[in-house]
């Protein structure tokens, strides 16, 4: 093999070896908020974290909006439901009258 193609390759990949560093390195951590601090349920007191899994109007977030797995997603559904009941949240959001 010629000795530019050669250089020219050895470029090639060097340049993919940095790509794949530089993705790497500033990936985002995609797991579950609960799986990340090791929770094992959701709590219904804990209400600041019930909040961010509510919108405004109190509808809760879809799994892929939140960003829960599916078991931590059942388990804070029904720990929203409870806190609700026990009116520590809304059923409906505070809209302005």
């Amino acid at each position: 093999m010629p000795r530019m193609e050669r250089d020219r390759d050895r470029d090639r990949d060097r340049d993919r070896d940095d790509r794949r560093k530089k993705y790497t390195k500033f990936r985002k951590d995609n797991r579950c908020r609960f799986c990340r601090d090791k929770t094992m349920y959701v709590d219904y007191k804990e209400i600041q974290t019930l909040y961010k899994l509510c919108t405004g109007q109190g509808k809760l977030y879809s799994r892929k909006r939140s960003g829960n797995c599916a078991f931590h997603q059942r388990s804070a559904t029904l720990a929203i439901k409870r806190a609700r009941y026990m009116a520590l949240i809304p059923y409906v959001g505070t809209g302005s009258l």
